[in-house]
């Protein structure tokens, strides 16, 4: 068996993999990364972030095509199969994976594609199914192996009409009603998709409201909107039992009703990717959904291993995974850029979509702040008149005494752009975090940024 040592060894090449991987040699450690798949980029690349927004933007534009009377001129509204679709992200998939391996061959870190598992604290065997013949040690260990959708051991996924979030993206034809079991990020996501395709869709959500941690008034929009697309949504619903058979799929809920559909998608929460690593040879463990406990600094109970990104839970962002997993770098190199990774901004790539920083209004009410509300509608908004993208809204909240700004919320065409904006106002210090900035400062006509003096106006005429 091969012997080899280094002093870093990240297990994944995903978002965090990455991070922790390309940080630490910068900082001139001798790196290795172990992934089990046969290409880099990970989970990210190849099943989730990447396929799924690649996805969504071939979607939109078949939307834009088939509601724009201007291409009336051209043709008739047109048709896409699933399949078909799926092709643009076959497409950027294999650029990201050329583009990352580049990035390992560059920075001279070895990559060794197989499992790895645990054989003591500073030891890694990589497994080529069955056989292992490289050992790798290393001073310092990142576990970065990312998620994998949740599934109930009572769910039938090897049904061919039985999907989650990864085995979607295997779809080989288009059905024409579709079940969605959970209404958090990635089910509000593809109910979006796959409406936008003209399939029938019922979302189930378990909960009260789509996507609760939002704004109420963002995920009031969001219902709305779906609904408006022909999503029919059920809340408060709990599954009893799927039941598929060779005509489709039938979705048995506590409340005695039975749901019909060609397919169906379960998407209700990930599990962290912790199982088969040995994690029983250095005495650590994984929660019921294998994710793993890390302090402020990125670590485990063992004082030489670390882990970042979805395997340790919130927020399961892929932006926040790469900082995390080059933070975990940073402090392994006692180097002066570590960061504890808080205050992430959430991206919601719906239709239209959603990005929200800071404090909602629920949260601030609650903690009796004296707040203030701005508002600038997209109909009102000449570049998204030109766009025709013209749903949406873009809220600031502050303080009503100091003007400080509490709170970007933004629903609508290009949000996830539009609230770094708002995002880089709130990190300025010494009394620069206020929302008087968006009326001192002057905006190129038109933009979509422009939405931030529209708002910021509304909301100082409400106070003075």
């Amino acid at each position: 068996m091969a012997d080899y040592h280094y002093d870093v060894v990240v297990i994944g090449s995903g978002p965090s993999g990455e991070g922790a991987a390309m940080n630490a040699v910068k900082k001139g450690k001798k790196v290795a990364v172990v992934e089990q798949r046969n290409a880099l980029g990970g989970n990210c690349t190849h099943v989730g972030t990447i396929p799924s927004k690649a996805l969504r933007h071939a979607v939109k534009q078949i939307m834009q095509f088939n509601t724009n009377s201007m291409f009336r001129d051209i043709g008739e509204p047109r048709w896409f199969s699933f399949p078909r679709v799926l092709k643009s992200a076959e497409r950027v998939i294999s650029k990201q994976v050329k583009l990352r391996t580049g990035f390992y061959a560059r920075n001279r870190v070895d990559v060794y594609h197989g499992h790895a598992r645990f054989k003591s604290a500073t030891t890694l065997e990589v497994f080529e199914g069955l056989v292992s013949n490289t050992r790798l040690h290393a001073d310092q260990i990142v576990i970065a192996t990312g998620s994998r959708p949740y599934r109930p051991a009572d769910v039938d996924f090897n049904h061919p009409r039985i999907y989650d979030s990864d085995t979607i993206l295997r779809l080989e034809h288009t059905p024409r009603t579709l079940i969605i079991y959970g209404a958090g990020v990635i089910g509000s996501e593809y109910a979006s998709i796959f409406c936008g395709l003209g399939v029938k869709v019922d979302l189930v959500n378990p909960g009260e409201r789509i996507l609760s941690f939002l704004d109420d008034e963002i995920s009031d929009a969001l219902s709305y909107h779906l609904r408006d697309s022909g999503v029919l949504i059920r809340h408060n619903e709990q599954c009893d039992r799927v039941e598929g058979s060779d005509k489709g799929v039938v979705l048995h809920l506590k409340s005695g009703k039975k749901i019909r559909a060609d397919a169906m998608l379960w998407a209700l929460g990930r599990s962290g990717n912790t199982d088969n690593l040995g994690l029983e040879n250095i005495g650590l463990s994984a929660n019921s959904r294998g994710q793993l406990e890390v302090d402020e600094q990125y670590k485990t109970h063992v004082q030489n291993i670390y882990a970042a990104g979805d395997v340790i839970g919130w927020p399961s962002l892929a932006s926040a995974s790469y900082d995390q997993g080059r933070s975990a770098a940073a402090h392994i190199t006692h180097s002066e850029d570590f960061w504890c990774v808080k205050d992430v901004p959430t991206g919601i790539y719906t239709i239209p979509e959603i990005s929200s920083i800071g404090k909602t209004e629920r949260e601030l009410t609650d903690e009796q702040v004296p707040y203030e509300v701005g508002q600038a509608f997209f109909k009102s908004i000449a570049r998204a008149q030109i766009t025709g993208e013209s749903a949406g809204i873009l809220k600031i909240l502050f303080h009503r005494e100091t003007f400080e700004i509490l709170g970007i919320h933004c629903f609508g065409d290009q949000a996830s752009e539009i609230v770094h904006i708002g995002q880089a106002i709130m990190k300025q210090t010494n009394g620069g975090n206020t929302i008087k900035y968006f009326v001192n400062t002057t905006f190129n006509y038109p933009t979509m940024a422009e939405a931030y003096r529209i708002a910021a106006l509304n909301g100082l005429n409400r106070v003075f």
